[in-house]
């Protein structure tokens, strides 16, 4: 079956394309990832920090049932334009990945479907790669179907 978010990654680069259309309004996509309480609904993180604004800063968190946590990622909201743009630092805490730079776009594509482009940067090309091992595609995909569910029934 063919995942609705499209992973596009050119061999030789840093860079990773991450495009998905929403049956959303834009507003409503924008919503979903600016809006703490509906982030941990999709993300299945707990969200520590959000401030969704230029300069804010983001802390998201996953903790088993014993405490311990699995996931952690952090980061800095460099650019804020309401329903269009957010450019933003991210930070997978205790992994050998760097800091990387994450350039979303909203597109308004009629009054109610939306398209998400993700731009991500890497420092190098094998940070990259190696974030393709991972099960990065299926990951994000299973994410944006939840994001889907929860944002259609609001």
């Amino acid at each position: 079956m063919e995942l609705k978010t499209k992973v596009n990654a050119e061999d030789g680069k840093q860079e990773i394309i991450i495009t998905r259309e929403f049956e959303l309004p834009v507003n409503l996509l924008f919503k979903a990832y600016t809006e703490a309480e509906l982030v941990e609904q999709w993300m299945g993180n707990n969200v520590l920090k959000l401030e969704s604004k230029p300069h804010g800063a983001y802390l998201f968190e996953t903790k088993d049932a014993q405490g311990n946590t699995l996931f952690r990622a952090n980061g800095v909201i460099h650019e804020y334009i309401p329903n269009q743009k957010i450019t933003r630092t991210f930070e997978m805490e205790d992994t050998p990945f760097p800091v990387q730079l994450e350039f979303l776009e909203f597109t308004e594509l009629t009054n109610e479907n939306s398209k998400l482009t993700i731009h991500i940067i890497y420092k190098s090309t094998a940070d990259r790669d190696l974030m393709l091992q991972m099960p990065f595609a299926k990951g994000i995909n299973m994410a944006h179907n939840q994001l889907q569910k929860i944002m259609t029934n609001i």
